[in-house]
């Protein structure tokens, strides 16, 4: 079925190279994220001259391309023009891809993984807070039907998160996504997860300070679980996935084709499910708690500095594409201490952002600027900002200068007073009601993010509306006027 970007899907496809320098398509909630195979054939400038696009970024080995918030709809003429599949790929053995920095990998490959299901990520969240709010207010009770199941909607997807990342991850990194949803799978299997809670039967490393209790032993080896097993963890299965799809390519080489089907995915689990719960889980839950103790003396010491760099980068991060690296660390924190205080310094910051676009709509004479000025204001309400990024603020670079110092208030004031969310939830105003606390029903956090952020758009937006001023275009000389007329 035709679509109304199916001439914009044309141009798209002709300018990054054409169907034939194209590795994969996926795209997050503004942008396509192309991986070509070379860059250098695409018309970066056509691109950013033609209407629907914002802009275009070369970041993290992608070629992004800036759509805005109908994203999704460009995508999919894209794909139905250029005869894609879903998240296409095509055969690494027959792609010259060349190497990304280890920085660049590792921001690739988080956003990969997190990127399908961040919508639902968001979605679920939603439904924690209000939850919660309805237990507030005592709409709803923890017994109630209604609340049990809602529940079950809001809770369930962070509770099997490791095998859905299995899915995603595995996807991500060229492999068998279902040999993902297995180890996934095993780490949230309910005898496992009972394991973590059942009486010790030995301690590991006894003496030293890795000391461990231990539950049970795999071939007379210590199987050491975190407390409540790996249920709602993000790092360890993403790199358990990593191994496997290593495992599972060098496998698919030696295995006879003939019982290659199910010996591949026989051999992978059975070593990689082992060593998942002997080694890789062990040492990445170290690693991951030494990080949320590194964030917590870090906020513990000064959370009014952390704060303010962290809210006063935060849309420097989001131009870069780096701002995905906080995703694992928040989910992270909230398995392992039930709450994030990363995040909730930077969330004040996309209001900032509209507050300064509001204040350029209103100051500005120019048309055309208010008609982009307009609806990234209103995206930027609801947590999207790159349209006002991109089409308004970074352009005229003062008004971005402003914004993140702005910005920088507010995170100050955020990271200061400890504010925390209790769960992944959605964006822009959707965000406040994952700000109350489930547990004790307070709403302190939610009344301290509204303060910082009224704050932030006030401070951005008075400056803004102080300081701006259209650009004014030079009047033609008489020599450049008669040069006009002659032509």
């Amino acid at each position: 079925m035709a679509s109304k970007y199916d001439g914009l899907a044309r141009i798209i496809i002709q300018n990054v190279g054409g169907k034939a320098n194209i590795i994969s398509l996926t795209h997050c909630v503004t942008r396509l994220r192309f991986k070509l195979k070379d860059e250098s054939k695409a018309n970066t400038d056509i691109l950013k001259s033609t209407d629907g696009i914002v802009t275009v970024m070369q970041t993290g080995g992608q070629y992004q391309i800036v759509i805005g918030n109908h994203v999704g709809a460009v995508y999919d003429a894209v794909c139905q023009v250029g005869h894609f599949t879903s998240d296409m790929k095509l055969a690494e053995e027959a792609v010259d891809e060349k190497k990304l920095s280890p920085g660049a990998a590792l921001i690739d490959l988080i956003s990969g993984t997190f990127l399908p299901v961040l919508g639902v990520l968001s979605g679920v969240g939603i439904i924690r807070g209000l939850l919660a709010v309805a237990s507030f207010f005592g709409l709803l009770t923890a017994t109630d039907g209604t609340y049990v199941i809602l529940n079950a909607v809001g809770t369930s997807f962070f509770y099997f998160l490791p095998i859905i990342l299995g899915m995603t991850a595995a996807e991500k990194m060229g492999g068998n996504k279902f040999i993902g949803i297995s180890i996934g799978c095993s780490m949230c299997y309910p005898a496992i997860v009972e394991l973590s809670n059942a009486e010790a039967i030995g301690t590991a490393f006894a003496g030293t300070i890795f000391a461990t209790q231990y539950y049970t032993t795999f071939l007379g080896i210590p199987v050491l679980l975190p407390s409540g097993g790996y249920t709602s963890t993000v790092v360890p299965i993403i790199v358990a996935v990593f191994f496997a799809v290593k495992l599972e390519k060098l496998l698919q080489k030696v295995i006879p084709n003939v019982v290659k089907m199910f010996f591949v995915p026989l051999f992978t689990l059975i070593i990689i499910v082992p060593l998942t719960f002997l080694v890789i889980g062990p040492i990445t839950g170290i690693l991951c708690a030494l990080i949320t103790q590194l964030f917590n003396t870090i906020f513990g010491v000064s959370g009014l500095l952390a704060g303010a760099i962290l809210g006063g980068m935060f849309q420097v991060f989001v131009i870069f594409g780096l701002h995905w690296g906080l995703t694992p660390l928040a989910l992270t924190s909230m398995a392992a201490v039930g709450y994030d205080n990363i995040i909730p310094t930077a969330m004040p910051a996309t209001f900032v952002q509209t507050a300064t676009v509001l204040a350029i709509y209103l100051k500005s004479k120019d048309e055309k600027l208010k008609k982009v000025a307009l609806p990234a204001f209103i995206s930027g309400l609801f947590g999207i900002t790159e349209p006002a990024i991109y089409g308004v603020t970074l352009p005229k670079k003062k008004p971005f200068v402003i914004s993140c110092l702005a910005s920088a208030v507010s995170g100050a004031i955020m990271g200061g007073l400890g504010v925390k969310r209790y769960s992944m939830g959605g964006l822009g105003i959707f965000a406040l009601a994952t700000y109350l606390n489930p547990e004790t029903q307070s709403f302190y956090d939610v009344s301290w993010s509204v303060v910082a952020i009224l704050v932030g758009m006030a401070v951005s937006f008075v400056i803004t509306f102080i300081t701006y001023k259209d650009e004014v275009k030079a009047e033609p000389t008489a020599a450049e006027v008669a040069a006009a007329e002659a032509e």
